[in-house]
C-alpha cells in the first residue's frame, strides 16, 4: 500500500479528514479507543480536532457523569476511555502494567507479598478516595520500611484503580486521586476479556497496521499468532478489519493541531504514514515525551505551544503562504477555543535541526 493511501486512510479513521458531526463526543472516545490523559487539556483539543461544535462542558459533564473515566491503560500511561470499555480494556493491561511496575519498583518491593499488598490497598480504598500520597501513607503504616513512592506506584499498576473529577478536567491537575474503579462505574472488571476485541477495536481507529504497530500501542507482546489467526485482510505486513475501507488518496487533509501526547503521533511502530523520521526524532525526543504536533496536507509539519496566551508555531520546513493561512485561520479558533479570547498567532522560522526543539523558551524570534 502506498503512504499517502495509508496516510489518508488512517487520518479518516482518526476522524481528522473532515471534523465529524455525526459523533458525539462520548461515540467518539468509544471509536478512539482511549485518548491520551497525562496532562488533563489534551484530550479536550484532541476531541476539538475531531468534532464539530465540541465544547469543554461536553468531556467535563462525561467525567462527572462518569461515561467517561480516566486511568493508567494502554502502555501504563494516563488514558480516558468509555467505562464500558475500561472494564475490559483495564485486565488487557494488566501484564504490560505489571512488568512496568517490576521494572521500576521490583528491586524497591522484592520481599513484598504481592497478592497481598493488593487486597490489603484494596481494603485502604473501599468506599473512598485517596491521592497517591494518602495511600501510599497508609501503606506505609502496615509496610514500614519500604520506600513510599514505590508502595503507591504499586497500587496504582496492581489494581483497577480511577482517577475522579475534578482532578483532569480542563486545566484542573493537582494530587492523583484513587478510587477503585469498579465501585466508581458500578460493575467489576471483566476476569478474562479477549485480546481480539482490543485488536479490531484498534484497527477501526488506527488502521490498517502491522503487529508490531499494534503492540507499540497497546503495550501488549506476541500478538503474531492471535492477528493471523483472526479473519483479517492482509496488504503485505499491514494487517486490516475484512470491511474496512481504504481512503482515496486524493482526499484533501485539512490543517489540524494534535496536542501533547496524541495517540496518532505514538500508534504506529512505523511512523512514516505520519512524519518523516527526522520529525520523529524532534517530536518525540524520548524520556515519554511527545510534543504537540501541526498537519499540513496529512503530515507533521512542526511543533506549537500556547505561551502567554498566544498560540507559537515552530515548522521543521518552510510552509506555503495558503497553508500557513489555513494553520493561522484554525490556530484563531483552537485559541478561542481554550479561552484565549485576546490571543494571537506567532509563527517562527522554520527549525533547523540542528538542536532540541523546546522549550518555547529556545525558540528563535517571530518571523
Amino acid at each position: 500500500m502506498d503512504l499517502r493511501t495509508l496516510n489518508r486512510t488512517t487520518l479518516q479513521r482518526q476522524l481528522l479528514l473532515g471534523r465529524s458531526s455525526d459523533l458525539s463526543p462520548y461515540e467518539a472516545i468509544r471509536h478512539l479507543v482511549a485518548l491520551q490523559g497525562q496532562d488533563p487539556n489534551p484530550p479536550y483539543l484532541g476531541l476539538w480536532s475531531r468534532l464539530e461544535s465540541f465544547t469543554l462542558d461536553a468531556l467535563t459533564d462525561l467525567l462527572y457523569g462518569r461515561q467517561v473515566v480516566r486511568g493508567s491503560l494502554l502502555r501504563g500511561t494516563q488514558h480516558l476511555c468509555a467505562a464500558e470499555d475500561y472494564v475490559w480494556l483495564r485486565p488487557l493491561m494488566q501484564a504490560p502494567m505489571s512488568r512496568a511496575r517490576q521494572g521500576s519498583f521490583g528491586r524497591a518491593t522484592q520481599d513484598l507479598d504481592l497478592e497481598e499488598f493488593a487486597k490489603h490497598a484494596r481494603e485502604l480504598l473501599e468506599g473512598r478516595t485517596l491521592t497517591r500520597p494518602e495511600l501510599a501513607a497508609l501503606l506505609m503504616e502496615r509496610y514500614p520500611g519500604y520506600d513510599k513512592l514505590a508502595l503507591g506506584w504499586s497500587a496504582q499498576a496492581l489494581l483497577p484503580l480511577v482517577h475522579t473529577p475534578p482532578n483532569g478536567t480542563w486545566n484542573r491537575r493537582g494530587a492523583t486521586p484513587f478510587t477503585l474503579a469498579e465501585e466508581w462505574i458500578g460493575r467489576p472488571v471483566e476476569s478474562a476479556p479477549p485480546v481480539e476485541r482490543l485488536i479490531t477495536r484498534y484497527l477501526a481507529a488506527f488502521g490498517p497496521a502491522t503487529v508490531k504497530d499494534v503492540q507499540t500501542w497497546s503495550g501488549l507482546t506476541r500478538l503474531r499468532e492471535v492477528m493471523e489467526a483472526m479473519p483479517l485482510r492482509r496488504h503485505g505486513e499491514l494487517y486490516d478489519l475484512p470491511d474496512a475501507p481504504l481512503a482515496d488518496p486524493g482526499t484533501p487533509a485539512p490543517a489540524r493541531f494534535l496536542p501533547w501526547f496524541d495517540n496518532l503521533v505514538i500508534a504506529h511502530a512505523d511512523r512514516s504514514r505520519l512524519m518523516s523520521g527526522q520529525a520523529r526524532r524532534r517530536v518525540c525526543p524520548g524520556g515519554s515525551l511527545v510534543y504537540p504536533t501541526f498537519l499540513v496536507d496529512g503530515i507533521v509539519g512542526g511543533i506549537w505551544d500556547f505561551v502567554e496566551g498566544a498560540l507559537v508555531i515552530l515548522p521543521f520546513d518552510p510552509v506555503a503562504d495558503d497553508d500557513a493561512a489555513e494553520l493561522t485561520a484554525e490556530g484563531e479558533r483552537m485559541l478561542a477555543f481554550a479561552g484565549f479570547d485576546e490571543g494571537s498567532v506567532t509563527w517562527m522560522p522554520p527549525h533547523d535541526g540542528s538542536t532540541t526543539p523546546w522549550p518555547p523558551s529556545t525558540w528563535p524570534g517571530p518571523r
